[in-house]
């Protein structure tokens, strides 16, 4: 596994009057691995999120309210893969399982995720580390 086997995916923004549709995904669309449940989630402007690791569960990630610094790491890596999306770069982040994440709320007062994971919440097969267990310059 590899910090590559993150996809970043543009989405679609429709047009219309009277407010935009904003795609998120498809049962047809890359990164789908099934249905489990989506759930939202706000972040704070500065508030970090972190850190995560699914052993089972693909999220496929989405902002569509705000703008949200998403950090990806590898145990034993020297790297970091960083994307930031938003409505203004509207995208989904899927991330299989076995990479550990965070992320930062970048737009005033908070931003909105959106998770479409592949498996119910299940607090048995997520491990989680402090902010500080993982070194990276949130700031």
């Amino acid at each position: 596994m590899t910090l590559d086997d993150v996809v970043l995916t543009s989405l679609a923004r429709i047009e219309t009057a009277g407010g935009d549709v904003l795609h998120a995904m498809k049962q047809s669309d890359a990164g789908y691995a099934g249905f489990g449940e989506a759930y939202f989630s706000w972040v704070a402007q500065g508030s970090v999120k972190a850190w995560k690791r699914h052993a089972r569960m693909t999220m496929n990630l989405i902002v569509p309210l705000g703008k949200v610094r998403f950090v990806f790491y590898l145990d034993g890596g020297e790297e970091f893969r960083v994307e930031e999306i938003g409505p203004d770069r509207y995208a989904r982040i899927t991330v299989p399982p076995g990479i550990w994440f965070g992320f930062q709320g970048l737009a005033a007062p908070q931003s909105l995720v959106l998770n479409i994971a592949s498996i119910p919440h299940d607090p048995k097969e997520v491990e989680r580390r402090t902010p500080t267990e993982i070194t990276y310059g949130w700031n």
